[in-house]
């Protein structure tokens, strides 16, 4: 039997369980002093290559909020679980001006695009420059930012996804119990299943649906798009257009959108069949 319960502060972290991956973000204040505090609500807000971005949602009265409204930059490190004791450190509420980094075993290194500081320990690096920042209410604040460098351990890069999940070893946030007692799960098995394209649909092979006219070799080439995601490209491609100022879709720009938002390992995914 299924049973509701009272919906209480904290209910992301002390009723439901919602696995998370920890991470640390690094700031600088208008003085430069450095600030490091853990961070779980993070996730990516824009996960095409023309503009990366990240959404994270925090305290809008907390030292990172402020000091990222303030200079507009921060860096978002990803500890291993054998530093999880560190980051639970720069969890602490210690004043404003104090460099939560210098009381772990953590060691800050410049980072490449941005002036807040990295954390050599971290193999996943994600530098951002701020995009948007907002009030959610009289507490919480959110944060967009433009990723400018993705930084790894040099050996991590040309490993496959498997391998570099071990190398990382990256903790996963399971909640805790009136903000003192924290649970953190390890990833020490990892299972790999394959996503097979959708069923040939002879159906849609031939219908093909448009809100504005596209040129003869424009729609030629739209046939060539797995039927499962032919709307939505068409869709995607006409809006795209739109706010250009076009009323019809080309055959040139067409292939300049492929081009830019549908590289071939990714159309790969949905191949008839």
């Amino acid at each position: 039997m299924k049973k509701a319960v009272p919906i209480k502060p904290f209910w992301y972290a002390d009723v439901v369980v919602l696995p998370k991956l920890i991470t640390i973000i690094t700031t600088i204040d208008k003085k430069g002093k450095v600030n490091a505090a853990p961070y779980s609500q993070f996730i990516q807000y824009d996960v095409m290559n023309q503009n990366p971005r990240v959404f994270i949602g925090m305290r809008k009265f907390s030292h990172t909020y402020q000091n990222i409204a303030a200079t507009g930059e921060f860096v978002v490190n990803f500890p291993p679980a054998d530093f999880l004791e560190d980051m639970m450190e720069t969890c602490r509420f210690y004043p404003e001006g104090v460099n939560e980094l210098e009381h772990t075993r953590f060691t800050q290194i410049p980072s490449q695009k941005v002036a807040p500081p990295s954390i050599k320990e971290c193999g996943q690096i994600i530098e951002c420059k701020l995009n948007k920042q907002y009030e959610l209410d009289k507490i919480q604040g959110h944060v967009i930012g433009d990723i400018v460098a993705l930084v790894f351990d040099e050996e991590l890069i040309e490993l496959g996804l498997e391998e570099r999940f071990r190398k990382l070893n990256l903790p996963v946030g399971l909640g805790d119990e009136k903000r003192k007692y924290f649970y953190y799960g390890m990833i020490d098995k990892v299972e790999v299943h394959e996503l097979k394209p959708p069923p040939k649909n002879k159906k849609m092979q031939g219908e093909i649906k448009t809100g504005m006219p596209w040129d003869k070799k424009a729609l030629q080439s739209l046939k060539q798009v797995p039927s499962a995601i032919r709307s939505m490209v068409v869709e995607m491609s006409e809006d795209i257009v739109k706010e250009e100022g076009a009323d019809k879709m080309t055959y040139e720009r067409y292939m300049k959108l492929i081009e830019e938002y549908a590289p071939p390992d990714m159309m790969e995914r949905f191949e008839d069949k």
